[in-house]
């Protein structure tokens, strides 16, 4: 999502996430069956659950919202305010009937063009307002919508289409297939007047634009390249995209984008007719890590959108030059330090709870966190990593240390320390020092303090000497370096090629005198 956790450890963070987990319960199947009308906002709902049980477990808690009235269940159950509580029956396959207007999740609104629409958003836990589920991340499950709706609108969900009814009273059943498991979050409806348009494939992929039907010629402008260029990208250096299409969605009552899987909305108001690279780019890469690849638990949650934010980052330096990427860490930089003087004490990974957690914490900061990671491990190490990290939760759920594991194999290096500092550490460096040239011993010679609150942070660091770039490593507060140098150097910078979060100041000792 674009914006407006290590157990291993000893010092690991305590879990703010608190959802009640049903051990024993795997939802491995839904049928949603939605109907929707011109005339009314309620909604008629009935959604069919398949479930893996343990034996001995006997009852399904299933989140759907009070405003959701339940008129029928196939098998005993209870209403608990927002669950349902159904007694599993052997088959374990339970059906839930049930209307209402929906409180959040799914918005019944006027597009800019004053048509009605029907748009989904979920994230993060708003599917039970209007689908009874297991509303959290950690039960992926596949499905299926079979939406009815009048005939003048088209019907956008995951997965791929299976079938087209037209009933003859003036309405359609479309009825869309996901064939790979997802977090109920990603699971979503758009329903308007769409201009619908395939425009072939990028890696294999299938590729879409559903745009207003006035807005046809901008959405090919703003999506079409984009689109390209992200899935081509994300495909030859991650790994196989996850899923049976990639649908880019125009849809009223939100801003920015939201990574629904195989079908990506975007505010109205973004189909502009300017090639959307960053966000496009931001998204999409959220089909591999957040959608196929997701977070066990919302504390984990910048394994979704520091990748997201980092790998939009990547997409630019590759198809755009080093400078444009540079220019984008330095922007992502500004943001961190400003969000983290407004609201200090706040890691990336942390206890507090998760939905307070400041957007650029989670993804400008856990986007630098992945930065870092690479320019400690090296570009090679960290692309090896990212593609077994792919590979092994493919389709699965993964934490914080999941990733660490897999980073170590990759490269050989121990990251507990890494991890520690820069994902479950709050704040930053400051680093401030001089620097001088001794003629007779023919060395610059660098005075480096660590000024931070708190213990040193080990930080190796490039640094500059005229034209030369050598490799130190600071691990105290304070520091004193020497570096060869034939003859005095016009500037010594520290971190010239940007590869650490920090502020850092290098002055040379009496410059001016």
């Amino acid at each position: 999502m674009r914006p407006l956790l290590l157990a291993a450890l000893a010092l690991s963070a305590l879990h703010a996430d608190t959802y009640p987990r049903q051990s024993g319960i795997d939802v491995q199947h839904y049928v949603f069956r939605v109907t929707l009308a011109d005339d009314t906002d309620e909604i008629v709902g009935e959604t069919t659950i398949t479930v893996r049980a343990k034996d001995g477990v006997r009852e399904l808690a299933l989140d759907l919202a009070a405003p959701m009235v339940v008129s029928e269940v196939s098998a005993p159950f209870r209403r608990e305010t927002d669950r349902v509580v159904v007694t599993l029956p052997a088959s374990g396959v339970v059906t839930v009937k049930y209307r209402g207007k929906p409180a959040g999740g799914l918005k019944i609104l006027n597009n800019k063009y004053g048509e009605r629409c029907f748009f989904s958003a979920n994230w993060p836990d708003l599917a039970h307002q209007w689908l009874p589920t297991v509303d959290h991340p950690y039960d992926k499950a596949t499905g299926e919508f079979l939406v009815t709706a009048p005939a003048r609108y088209q019907v956008v969900a995951n997965g791929a289409l299976e079938e087209e009814i037209d009933l003859g009273d003036g309405r359609r059943v479309t009825h869309w297939n996901q064939k790979v498991p997802i977090a109920t979050w990603l699971y979503n409806i758009g329903v308007a007047q769409f201009a619908v348009r395939r425009f072939g494939r990028a890696a294999g992929v299938p590729l879409e634009t559903w745009v207003y039907h006035q807005d046809r010629e901008p959405g090919i402008a703003t999506f079409e390249d984009a689109a390209r260029r992200a899935v081509e990208f994300f495909s030859s250096h991650i790994g196989p995209f996850p899923y049976q299409k990639l649908a880019h969605v125009q849809a009223a009552g939100m801003g920015g984008g939201m990574e629904h899987a195989s079908e990506i909305f975007y505010g109205e108001r973004g189909v502009t007719g300017q090639p959307a690279y960053g966000l496009v780019a931001h998204e999409s890469a959220h089909q591999w890590f957040g959608d196929s690849v997701t977070e066990k638990d919302w504390d984990d949650v910048w394994l979704s959108e520091g990748f997201a934010t980092y790998f939009a980052l990547l997409a630019s330096e590759h198809y755009d030059g080093r400078d444009a990427f540079v220019a984008g860490l330095k922007r992502s930089r500004e943001q961190v330090f400003a969000t983290e003087k407004r609201m200090p004490g706040v890691a990336v990974v942390q206890d507090k709870p998760w939905k307070g957690i400041p957007n650029p914490i989670v993804y400008q900061k856990g986007g630098w966190s992945l930065h870092a990671l690479r320019g400690q491990v090296g570009t090679t190490a960290f692309w090896a990593g990212i593609r077994r990290y792919y590979r092994q939760f493919r389709d699965q759920n993964a934490s914080t240390d999941d990733f660490r594991r897999v980073m170590e194999e990759a490269s050989g290096q121990k990251l507990g320390w890494f991890f520690e500092q820069w994902v479950y550490r709050a704040g930053h460096p400051v680093v401030e020092g001089g620097w001088s040239y001794d003629a007779a011993a023919k060395k610059v010679a660098i005075e480096l303090t660590q000024v931070q609150a708190g213990d040193a942070y080990r930080l190796p660091l490039e640094v500059a000497v005229g034209g030369k770039v050598q490799r130190i490593e600071m691990t105290g507060k304070q520091q004193r370096f020497e570096i060869a140098a034939d003859q005095a150097p016009g500037t010594v910078t520290l971190d010239p090629n940007t590869w650490v979060l920090m502020e850092a100041t290098l002055r040379e000792k009496n410059a001016g005198k």
